[in-house]
């Protein structure tokens, strides 16, 4: 059998030159396409990183590529290279194929089906099968063959498994060894790095014991990765473990929102969840947060002309049928939240985390997450969703069906179990670091997200109750010459934009297509307002404003004059956050002062451009949907 398939880098699953993703767990590059497929199934079958655009760990990056260029991609088609699979007509996409169903399809059928892995001999009872794999797993891992360890995690061995006799895991071996890439590809499958052995030694501690500092150092990293990971979403900032810094509980530059009595119940319940429940929470949060910084990334490294289209579109967590279906509509409703209430949320759950792992227990509670993801929300942007629109699907995109959540996480919530950790964050440090991560690309993408929004979901308009009305629209749009007026969407820029009550909205709707070209013009806009703010070009916010404001006129001529009543929210959203994004960069014209006022304007202005992708893309959905009528 031919293992080495790497006369130059390709796509695992179609072949196409230049893969710029790689997934993780499964140890293959993969191109944009096929890239979207798997992100599609959830990070329990794929775990995707850019190879570019994406932070990584240099001994993660280089266990990934050590696979790769290994034949890891015949583990996952073994059968394929069989002659005789030609002759039964099984065989891979290539790069001509179209994405659904072509690719989709032979992809869930290699990675969420295994229908090409090569399979045991038939035993009557498979945990003697199970345990023999993770026996040779075990033994394993102290060499450096690290696909022979993906072959036998993918036919079942368990990267937790404690062995009786030895009285130890396969990390403990690996770690011992000073197997590096060996401890990556355990952690990626779940591999504890806070399991004691039989003398109650970690694999941290067999890693220094060794001397194998670079090890012990990465071993502790991967034990905080889930805490880590949230607080360098919000901050950019990740703790100095070598210092025995083990957390950073950021603060929101806005707290004195966060003292409602609302926020107040939902942080007690949450410190009222058990241990087990609050891992759960913050193990989805985490997936959520990977979602979105996934997202920022494949937006920003796309065609534009693919951004709209159905098939690109994670809009929220895809199902995980482990779990119940209270849990994963909890897990879809993160999708709900806006960037301050999942930053309450984020920074509830690190605090939280740290208390934990000091060892201030309180009383458990039953109430489940569901109840907490409704509450830490205020009532208008969660509970009357809740109201105005049924939950999400069972299934998460038109063709998924998978699950999602990746039990590593589980095992790496140990990390609350350590010591130490440093103070809040003061306010000032936060706004310097979110000046930072203005200028920081992967954070900007990360803001870019919302120019593809969930493909079957409306924003309520409680979500917007500080939208202007129409007579403070008319106020603001009078204050800028050569302006079209704020109302944009009632009337054309010939005429006053009275009211007409007694006119019937018009049946007349533009084409998807147009409303679709539309929209990719504003998203192009956004791009280069938001790459002006990466680059700190504050002189560039005008211009990049007046260019999305046109952008954003000339969808409005698309649609008639007297929308329906179900557009009207939408499209005012979309006029007065133009508006209002033209006020914030006008801000930089004069004199900046303190730094910090310039890095709010840069906030602010992020945030306009969030609600007018937003909205963009709603009008996308509406009319989609009023067009299949």
């Amino acid at each position: 059998m031919s293992k080495r398939l790497r006369s130059s880098e390709v796509c695992a699953d179609c072949s196409g030159p230049d893969p710029s993703w790689a997934s993780v767990n499964r140890g293959t590059f993969i191109c944009d396409e096929c890239c979207s497929v798997h992100r599609s199934l959830g990070r329990h079958i794929s775990q995707v990183r850019h190879l570019k655009h994406t932070p990584w760990p240099p001994t993660l990056l280089q266990m990934v590529e050590t696979l790769y260029n290994n034949g890891a991609n015949s583990i996952w088609e073994h059968s394929l290279l069989d002659p005789t699979s030609i002759m039964s007509g099984r065989r891979k996409a290539n790069p001509q194929d179209k994405v659904h169903p072509n690719k989709a399809e032979f992809i869930r059928a290699k990675y969420q089906m295994l229908a090409f892995v090569h399979r045991l001999p038939c035993r009557d009872d498979d945990s003697v099968t199970a345990k023999d794999l993770s026996k040779q797993l075990h033994s394993s891992v102290r060499t450096g063959n690290l696909e022979t360890c993906l072959r036998l995690l993918s036919l079942g061995a368990q990267a937790n498994f404690f062995h009786p006799e030895k009285g130890n895991t396969p990390l403990h071996v690996a770690s011992k060894a000073g197997q590096i890439l060996q401890a990556e590809l355990l952690a990626v499958y779940g591999a504890d790095p806070g399991t004691q052995d039989s003398s109650g030694k970690t694999p941290v501690d067999y890693a220094r014991q060794g001397g194998h500092h670079e090890l012990a150092e990465r071993l502790v990293e991967i034990q905080y990765e889930l805490t880590d990971r949230l607080a360098f979403y919000l901050c950019g900032r990740k703790p100095d473990h070598k210092n025995g810094q083990h957390f950073i509980i950021p603060q929101m530059a806005d707290s004195s929102l966060d003292l409602s009595e609302l926020a107040k119940a939902a942080k007690k319940k949450l410190q009222s969840l058990s241990n087990h429940l609050f891992e759960e929470l913050a193990m989805d949060v985490y997936d959520e947060v990977d979602r979105r910084e996934t997202d920022a990334v494949w937006l920003a490294t796309q065609n534009h002309s693919t951004l709209v289209t159905e098939t690109t579109v994670v809009p929220f967590l895809p199902v995980n049928p482990e779990y119940s279906s209270t849990r994963n509509q909890g897990r879809q409703k993160l999708a709900r939240f806006n960037a301050h209430e999942f930053a309450t949320l984020v920074i509830d759950i690190l605090s939280d985390a740290k208390r934990r792992q000091q060892g201030s227990p309180l009383s458990s509670s039953k109430d489940n997450v569901e109840l907490i993801l409704k509450t830490i929300s205020n009532q208008h942007s969660v509970e009357s969703q809740d109201n105005d629109q049924p939950d999400y699907d069972s299934v998460a995109s038109d063709e998924d069906t998978d699950p999602e959540a990746t039990a590593s996480k589980a095992h790496r919530q140990k990390s609350l179990d350590s010591d130490l950790s440093d103070g809040p964050v003061t306010v000032q440090e936060f706004l310097e670091v979110k000046n930072a991560l203005v200028a920081s690309e992967a954070k900007i993408q990360q803001l870019m997200k919302a120019s593809r929004l969930e493909k079957q979901n409306s924003t309520p308009e409680s979500d917007y109750d500080n939208t202007p009305n129409d007579r403070d629209l008319d106020d603001m749009g009078s204050s800028r010459k050569g302006r079209q007026r704020s109302s944009v969407w009632q009337s054309d820029s010939s005429g006053p934009d009275t009211a007409e009550p007694h006119v019937a909205p018009s049946p007349i709707l533009p084409s998807t297509e147009d409303v679709i070209r539309k929209t990719e013009q504003i998203t192009k806009n956004i791009q280069e307002l938001l790459r002006a703010a990466q680059e700190n070009k504050h002189d560039s916010y005008i211009p990049c404003s007046e260019r999305i404001h046109v952008a954003v006129t000339e969808m409005a001529a698309l649609f008639p004059k007297k929308p329906k009543s179900d557009m009207v929210r939408t499209s005012r959203l979309l006029a007065s956050s133009a508006y209002r994004l033209q006020s914030e960069c006008k801000k930089t014209l004069g004199d900046p002062g303190p730094p910090t006022d310039i890095q709010l304007v840069t906030q602010q202005v992020i945030q306009c451009a969030y609600d007018i992708a937003k909205a963009a893309k709603q009008l996308v959905t509406i009319t989609t949907k009023e067009n299949n009528n």
